[in-house]
């Protein structure tokens, strides 16, 4: 049996350990008991970018968006149907700029949607432009650490 890695809870933000052999049977946060992995993205404010980016040890993808912007309008299914086929192996977030502008400047969002993939605290990747749920997919599983 594995040590384990290290889930945030999308509820409470508690770190869970789970077995890696265990990570795809719909495991629940040992606090709150809330799925651990829900197939959506998941709506991050800078606390929470911080905790899952840092304490977890799945790669984070995140969209960072605004409403008004057309073309992220239009990713934003497409994004929800890439959670669904990445999760558990990658956890996805969405981040609005408008709402949380100190987080658009800290990350040097300059045009949207720009995806950006976080592993361990650190960006490991980006890519600014929508993108279709099976791009998105083949671009995150091609930059994932092994």
């Amino acid at each position: 049996m594995s040590a384990g890695l290290h889930i945030v809870c999308p509820g409470c933000a508690a770190l869970n350990r789970v077995p890696a052999e265990r990570i795809g049977a719909a495991p629940s946060c040992g606090r709150c008991h809330t799925a651990l992995f829900r197939g959506e993205p998941l709506l991050l404010d800078a606390i929470g970018l911080e905790q899952h980016s840092t304490r977890g040890d799945l790669p984070l993808l995140v969209d960072f968006w605004a409403s008004w912007c057309a073309p992220c309008r239009m990713m934003a299914p497409e994004f929800e149907r890439a959670a669904q086929r990445l999760e558990p192996k990658f956890r996805l977030a969405k981040i609005d700029t408008e709402a949380q502008p100190a987080l658009a400047r800290r990350h040097d969002i300059r045009s949207i949607p720009t995806l950006i993939l976080f592993k361990s605290g650190a960006e490991l990747a980006r890519h600014s432009g929508a993108m279709t749920s099976t791009d998105i997919e083949r671009w995150a599983l091609g930059v994932q650490p092994h």
